[in-house]
């Protein structure tokens, strides 16, 4: 049966690699225009053009390059990216999240070092929010350049809290008792969509920062060394679980889509929502003045440090293996100028990690306080499920829901996780 599975994920990956290598060009030379692949995950009609904008302006500036993109959605891209790590279509610039997603590139020799680039050219690495860079470095050199600086919060619709003279809790103990009273008063408290389980596993990103002490954490994601041993990640489990067994999470959670749960807090059916940064604007267009935010509270017995914030800047690396260094350098320094850092906040409302971009004028005023509490956060707390090594997040990803449905229990599920850390263990070393 082993064998036979292998056979079929061999002929699976052959496949894919053949339809991969069918969908795109190679990268090179064409019509004496030097050609960049360039692979984004944002195909969206709200979010295209900005792309397709921007590729227009670089070659009208460049008329000696030309930039093949191709733009793949949030979840088939992450499928595509491993693809394109085990075969040798490689696009020149492409998309990645930070941490643990961007080392396994940097570990398989797949991405370009560029701390040389950023060093030559310090007005450029300096334009840079410097926690935007850092999740994107290896053993002190840098391998990626972020595009959003992302965050998440807590938002609230300020009618619901004003009804029962709520303010936004500073501490868990205090987050406890606001849900407590709106069960109370009749209200659902938490709107959540765990459809596809990334959303819950956001509330664990920042559990586990928080209960866990930041070197036993950062031992445990590297796929090296991790055992996950530590009692705080059961108890973490078991904090997110609480929320759904007092009923402060609304009904149907994992049947739920987080684009419908967000319909459900936008028409007033719920007190609160967890969402990123980058959906403020979305919040302000449905609620106009009528929310506030707050950053996961403070948890007392947490042995984390309780003032990072959960959240984590995503973008590009550049292959190791593209003929064209210069140029995909060159593109990356035109889609994070300033110019264009400031009209991705005014036109799709992204925080930008070019330092000042997202400011009162180009962003709505409470998309330039969130950035303002994230540059003043000691450090970020990076998605869960891009900050581990792949077969450990797909434990955390695969289970989330049977937690929610009391299915599993959080002991059930962190010796799943430990077991399946000891295997990534012999694998990489």
């Amino acid at each position: 049966m082993r064998k036979m599975t292998k056979t079929l994920g061999v002929a699976m990956l052959i496949f894919v690699l053949l339809l991969t290598g069918c969908s795109n060009s190679s990268s090179g030379e064409a019509e004496g225009k030097t050609v960049l692949k360039f692979l984004h995950k944002w195909p969206q009609p709200e979010y295209a053009p900005y792309f397709e904008e921007v590729v227009k302006e670089f070659e009208e500036q460049n008329p000696d390059i030309k930039i093949d993109m191709e733009a793949i959605a949030d979840e088939p891209i992450k499928d595509k990216l491993r693809v394109i790590l085990g075969g040798n279509e490689v696009p020149d610039i492409m998309f990645s999240w930070s941490g643990e997603f961007a080392r396994k590139f940097v570990r398989a020799g797949a991405a370009l070092d560029l701390t040389p680039y950023l060093e030559e050219d310090p007005a450029w690495k300096d334009s840079f929010i410097p926690a935007s860079l850092q999740p994107f470095s290896s053993d002190d050199k840098n391998y990626g350049i972020p595009l959003r600086f992302n965050g998440k919060f807590f938002v609230y619709n300020k009618e619901i809290f004003d009804k029962y003279n709520l303010q936004a809790p500073q501490t868990w103990d205090e987050f406890m008792n606001v849900l407590e009273t709106l069960k109370q008063g009749g209200e659902t408290p938490i709107i959540l969509g765990n459809e596809s389980p990334w959303a819950a596993i956001h509330y664990l990103t920042g559990l586990n920062q928080k209960m866990v002490a930041q070197d036993v954490r950062m031992n445990d994601y590297n796929p090296r060394s991790g055992e996950f041993t530590d009692p705080g990640y059961v108890k973490a489990m078991e904090m997110f679980a609480e929320l759904n067994q007092k009923g402060y999470l609304m009904d149907n959670v994992n049947s739920s889509s987080h684009d419908m749960a967000k319909q459900y807090f936008f028409t007033g059916e719920g007190a609160m929502m967890y969402v990123e940064l980058e959906e403020f604007q979305n919040v302000e267009d449905s609620l106009s003045g009528n929310w506030g935010f707050f950053q996961m509270p403070a948890i007392s017995e947490g042995k984390g440090n309780q003032n990072f914030i959960t959240g984590a800047p995503d973008g590009f690396i550049v292959s190791s293996k593209t003929e064209h260094p210069e140029e995909a350098i060159k593109f990356l320094k035109f889609l994070t100028s300033k110019e264009n850092a400031i009209k991705l906040a005014e036109q799709i409302g992204w925080p930008s990690p070019i330092d000042g971009a997202t400011n009162p004028d180009t962003a709505l005023q409470q998309v330039v306080e969130g950035v303002d509490t994230m540059k003043k956060a000691e450090g970020m707390a990076e998605w869960l499920d891009t900050d581990v090594h792949a077969k450990v997040a797909d434990v955390y990803l695969s289970n989330i829901q049977l937690l929610l449905d009391g299915s599993k229990s959080p002991e059930e599920i962190i010796k799943e996780v430990q077991k399946v850390a000891k295997e990534v263990q012999s694998e990489v070393e």
